[in-house]
């Protein structure tokens, strides 16, 4: 008799039905396997959840404290009945993973959000041979192609330094987590003045419990007026528009993201900048991604799915879409958690 498929895309989410486990399930599920703890991959309601480490206690600060969390390193083989269940680094964000199944050999690998280029933050992606990819292609257009983090970096201290000739606060605008840490990793407190939002605040917090040191930054509140006029804060996008006239009377406003590439939407946000600093693959990692898995399926999810498919069958390769209920950096621009208006 023939093997059912090691993976199911389902309307709850991906599903292994002989491990009897879902991966970033968006319906209450018994068993979930979380990639990482941004809204769109982890859901409250779960029973169970399997993460790594450091994505557990964010897991927590977000869903509730009294989740059932069973952690499980990088690289930790799980049995699960017939499969073997796996975590490997991601490099999206700290603690993200790629989730390996195994059975009788046949490995797939579910990818979760991922860039392959490494941030000095985040345990950097590692590529997983498998027979069977699933990937995303939130950036999969060939126009989506990341400048040198380095030169991002000297962009923001040049806004952020003609900003205080001027007397001006710098709000820079990046999601509460992930972004907002590798920003802070990427400017460096010796820079100045930086301030952060409480969101941002109770997620370093969170890391520092875990083990992941992200520096002591002081929320805006903390500050007064004349510290303001010359400071550099980091808010999550929602909390930035609710907060601004309400922070001093003249401020810059930037975003750090990955669709700053394309200038209409700077533009749309009505922001004085644009950065782009993405924490998902642009189009060459993309590809460099399904290349180096060796995989003969590429299953592409959330994203420019069309265009993807289209250009990895161009290549000769087993690609199929798959429609889910992720939307990549779409959901934290506008995440609803209320600590990001605290």
């Amino acid at each position: 008799m023939a093997h059912p498929e090691l993976l199911e895309f389902t309307d709850r989410g991906i599903y292994c039905p002989e491990g009897g486990f879902y991966i970033d399930p968006w319906k209450p599920v018994d068993r979930a396997v979380i990639t990482h703890a941004h809204a769109d991959h982890a859901r409250p309601g779960h029973r169970h959840y399997l993460a790594h480490p450091l994505t557990a206690p964010i897991l927590r600060l977000r869903l509730g404290a009294d989740l059932t969390i069973q952690s499980l390193a990088y690289g930790q083989p799980l049995r699960l009945g017939p499969v073997t269940v796996s975590l490997h680094p991601a490099g999206h964000v700290p603690g993200s993973a790629q989730v390996r199944v195994e059975r009788a050999g046949e490995v797939w690998v579910a990818s979760g959000d991922y860039k392959t280029r490494s941030d000095g933050l985040s345990t950097a992606w590692e590529p997983v041979p498998c027979h069977a990819f699933i990937t995303e292609s939130t950036f999969g257009l060939p126009i989506y192609r990341w400048p040198d983090p380095a030169q991002v970096a000297d962009d923001i201290h040049s806004w952020w330094q003609r900003n205080r000739e001027s007397g001006k606060t710098s709000v820079l605008t990046a999601y509460s987590l992930g972004k907002a840490q590798r920003l802070l990793h990427l400017i460096g407190r010796e820079a100045g003045d930086i301030y952060v939002h409480s969101a941002i605040r109770q997620i370093n917090d969170a890391y520092r419990g875990a083990g992941l040191n992200l520096g002591d930054f002081p929320t805006w509140k903390d500050a007064s007026e004349n510290q303001l006029r010359k400071a550099l804060l980091v808010m999550p996008p929602a909390a930035a528009q609710e907060r601004r006239s309400k922070l001093v009377a003249s401020a810059s406003t930037a975003h750090a993201s990955g669709w700053m590439t394309v200038r209409g939407h700077r533009r749309r946000a009505a922001l004085d900048r644009g950065f782009v600093l993405s924490d998902h693959a642009d189009w060459d990692e993309l590809n460099e991604a399904v290349q180096a898995t060796g995989a003969e399926r590429i299953f592409v999810t959330h994203g420019q799915i069309e265009t993807f498919v289209r250009w990895l069958r161009e290549k000769k390769y087993d690609a199929q879409p798959v429609k889910t209920r992720f939307t990549g950096d779409l959901t934290e621009a506008t995440d609803s958690n209320p600590e990001e208006l605290a």
